[in-house]
């Protein structure tokens, strides 16, 4: 029988004994031996159930946000998801449309399916109000070197330049989406980005031409021409490059002629806003000096005698 006491498991016995004291304790089991080759049991307290408890909690939270009916297009609580943006992000997609490279997608990679109208919309505005101001700043330096140029504000400019930027930004944007969609439907493996996604995509492309516009204020026609062309060149090509994904799986030709028609549709924007906002107005014919002085000649009348004569 001594044998059978020194083959049974004390260390058993001595968990049970904690277990009927304690019941509401949780025990974990560590593989650490006592001083008499025991395993330690460690009792826990009930504040783990708490934690728990607030783990459920936040679950059940998170489910009954995602479960939440999302506005209608038409209320204020629709488009505020799309201004919900950092500065940190803006400026990494900034960075992605000044440095566009090939294999790497605009939309993956920096929008990540949240495409934002902050940075569009800022962008616009401020391309906007560059070409209006530089515009007329060209005028007042083409007149302090020709005094016969003159110059009055043009503030139809921003005007007209506001105009133009907004609707090349939406405009552009929703044909190409509805033809992608609609090509989407003759071939079905072709991808499609949403119309957000494209209006963000050709936002973004357009903060090149923001410093090119300031750089066209020197006076050197073939330097103006080199920034349009390095500017023009980087911003098409980040639209070939997020626009190849999806057109790839279309056909030859009418993926080479919607790649052809984005790249002439941003070229004339640039060569409309290079012609129109940065050409100087012509002199105003001036006067000659022999025109100013020569008066009509005057109309000799015979004299007249004195009444006293006359009678």
């Amino acid at each position: 029988m001594a044998a059978a006491d020194e083959l049974a498991f004390h260390e058993f016995e001595e968990a049970t004994n904690l277990l009927a004291q304690t019941p509401n304790e949780t025990t974990t089991r560590s593989d650490q031996l006592g001083p008499k080759g025991h395993v330690a049991v460690a009792m826990d307290s009930g504040g783990s159930y708490g934690a728990e408890d607030e783990v459920e909690e936040s679950d059940k939270t998170e489910l009954l946000q995602e479960e939440k009916p999302q506005p209608g297009f038409w209320t204020f609580g629709y488009y505020q998801s799309f201004f919900d943006v950092d500065t940190s992000q803006v400026l990494d997609r900034i960075k992605g449309s000044l440095l566009p490279r090939p294999g790497h997608n605009f939309v993956r990679h920096r929008l990540r399916n949240r495409p934002d109208l902050y940075g569009p919309f800022w962008i616009c505005a401020t391309l906007a109000f560059v070409l209006a101001i530089t515009g007329n700043l060209t005028l007042v330096l083409a007149q302090r070197r020709d005094p016969s140029i003159h110059y009055s504000p043009q503030f139809h400019k921003v005007t007209v330049a506001s105009i133009t930027i907004y609707c090349y930004a939406w405009l552009v944007p929703l044909a190409l989406w509805g033809f992608l969609r609609w090509r989407k439907g003759v071939r079905e493996r072709m991808g499609l980005y949403t119309f957000l996604e494209t209006v963000c995509v050709y936002g973004y492309s357009l903060f090149v031409f923001i410093p090119t516009v300031v750089l066209w204020l020197i006076p050197v026609p073939w330097l103006q021409w080199l920034f349009g062309a390095l500017a023009l060149a980087l911003s098409a090509a980040g639209l070939v490059f997020t626009l190849w994904p999806v057109v790839r799986e279309d056909t030859r030709l009418a993926a080479g002629v919607l790649l052809s028609v984005v790249v002439l549709l941003h070229t004339l924007l640039a060569m409309g806003c290079k012609f129109y906002f940065f050409q100087p107005l012509p002199p105003e014919p001036m006067a000659s000096p022999h025109q100013a002085t020569s008066q009509p000649p005057a109309t000799m009348l015979p004299p007249t005698l004195p009444r006293s004569v006359a009678a």
